[in-house]
């Protein structure tokens, strides 16, 4: 019997689903899903609102959740963007636009991993509070492989950055 790894992964929506209903439901069923194909979730964060990246105009239900199978970050992405598809979400839109569900591959319990069209951990998800306040809330104590520093510390880093002051001139105009 292979090992079973453990993984971060987020979900977003931002559409209704005609089955499903409002965005916060189909995170659920989403969830239900991966357990039904041998993802078991383990832990998943209560949703929050957050605003959208790029051009769509729909403020996203966005959660995290812990997840363990015996699939590597390869075909663990691939069974991902296969339950998009079960849920609506088709190929080639247009990029950060509405959607009926995302699901993205953060951390792996092994560590780093790198292949086309997967980078593990996540580039951007330091700097995302609807990626880092959901992780943090289920799995603060997971250190990221690259930093060295935990979810809950990442997330209390960008807490502080996004609530400084901006800076201003003290100069006077002559």
């Amino acid at each position: 019997m292979s090992k079973l790894d453990r993984y971060l992964i987020v979900l977003g929506s931002n559409m209704r689903h005609h089955r499903f209903g409002p965005p916060e439901r189909v995170l659920a069923a989403a969830l239900d899903e991966l357990d039904k194909r041998g993802i078991k979730v383990k832990r998943s964060a209560r949703p929050i609102r957050s605003a959208p990246l790029g051009p769509s105009l729909r403020r996203y239900a966005n959660s995290a959740a812990l997840v363990r199978c015996k699939l590597d970050p390869a075909e663990l992405l691939a069974e991902l963007k296969s339950v998009e598809r079960a849920f609506g979400r088709r190929s080639g839109g247009q990029r950060w636009g509405s959607r009926v569900l995302d699901l993205d591959l953060v951390l792996w319990s092994g560590g780093a991993w790198s292949a086309p069209g997967l980078t593990v951990p996540h580039m951007a998800f330091r700097e995302r509070r609807f990626v880092l306040g959901p992780a943090a809330e289920i799995a603060g104590d997971w250190r990221d492989p690259l930093s060295g520093l935990t979810l809950r510390q990442l997330n209390r880093r960008r807490i502080r950055l996004e609530s400084q002051p901006i800076k201003t001139s003290n100069r006077s105009r002559r």
